[in-house]
């Protein structure tokens, strides 16, 4: 509710949701089967919690917007006075490509300076037919100390926003895999390949933020503490840059390639998959025969992406 929401902790392989006084709930991505489900109850006396594998949460986590595997959901609604949802907004859709005036619907929204156009921090009601709607101002309506950190942050927003929309993706590609080796005892069929070849084109678009939402004129400011945990891990090469490197003034990172190409859950993809990716991102990133469906990536730009990948991945085709 508005007096009690739910908050969110992750990192890239764990999801976390919490609501003061009712049950955790926990997305733990397994680069084999995808999200595995788990809630439990905090006990109030002290023992130790009783952590169950939950089915109930395929109910919505392995559906269209999720592409039919165990995957991350995001949903942007307008909560009416009862927080049940009045309407939603980009329905089986997840991913960066999704304008921000789509956006946020249901959740807290802090350090947003220049972005107001979004759904966050709204509560609706219907008038005459039509829904009309309030802003509720973080921390208004409840207690900060009840949470981890007095922020809602736009960029977690941003990263959350962007990771689900590349681990359904790959998700869909595993599961995919798996099931044309064992439909060819082993082995690829030409067909099978062809279908992994189209998913992976589709992952490179994402992986290079091809159709990323526009920002808002003027970027976008965070909170300073979120942006230094952010980078904290970052895989740097030699010139010191690296992908997690964040722009936000016009787009959200500076080299735009996914440091989710790191991640055990596409590392650990079939094989097949993830050689068809490494060979399309190095011909979407190519300098001397460019792709027109990449002209918004400089020269400049294509060739640090190279050689950042170049350093820091050991898997990477022979003359890549």
């Amino acid at each position: 509710s508005g007096s009690n929401p739910r908050a969110v902790y992750f990192n890239e392989d764990v999801y976390i949701g919490y609501i003061p006084g009712g049950s955790v709930e926990i997305i733990s991505l397994d680069p084999d089967l995808g999200g595995i489900f788990y809630m439990f109850d905090i006990p109030k006396s002290g023992e130790l919690p009783v952590i169950e594998r939950s089915g109930l949460c395929m109910n919505c986590h392995a559906v269209a917007k999720t592409r039919r595997v165990p995957g991350l959901s995001i949903r942007s609604v307008i909560p009416g006075s009862n927080w049940g949802k009045l309407v939603s907004f980009r329905d089986n859709q997840i991913g960066h490509q999704i304008p921000f005036s789509e956006r946020f619907g249901g959740w807290h929204v802090t350090g947003e300076p220049g972005l107001s156009d979004h759904k966050g921090n709204r509560i609706g009601r219907k008038e005459a037919g039509k829904i009309v709607t309030d802003v509720i101002e973080p921390g208004t309506e409840f207690d900060w100390s009840a949470y981890l950190a007095e922020t809602s942050d736009i960029l977690p927003h941003l990263l959350l926003e962007h990771q689900a929309g590349f681990v359904n993706m790959v998700l869909e590609a595993t599961y995919r895999a798996r099931t044309y080796q064992h439909i060819g005892t082993g082995e690829f069929k030409p067909e099978h390949v062809a279908v992994l070849h189209g998913l992976a084109e589709e992952l490179v678009r994402y992986l290079l933020f091809a159709d990323e939402a526009k920002f808002p004129a003027g970027g976008i400011r965070v909170d300073p503490q979120y942006r230094e945990d952010f980078l904290a891990d970052r895989r740097q090469a030699s010139n010191g840059i690296s992908l997690k490197d964040l722009d936000l003034e016009t787009r959200m990172f500076k080299h735009r390639c996914s440091y989710l190409i790191y991640s055990d859950v596409f590392q650990a993809t079939s094989d097949l998959f993830k050689q068809q990716v490494y060979q399309v991102l190095g011909e979407a990133i190519s300098t001397e025969k460019p792709d027109p469906d990449f002209a918004y990536l400089s020269d400049t730009e294509k060739k640090a992406i190279r050689g950042i990948l170049r350093e820091t991945l050991s898997d990477l085709p022979e003359g890549w």
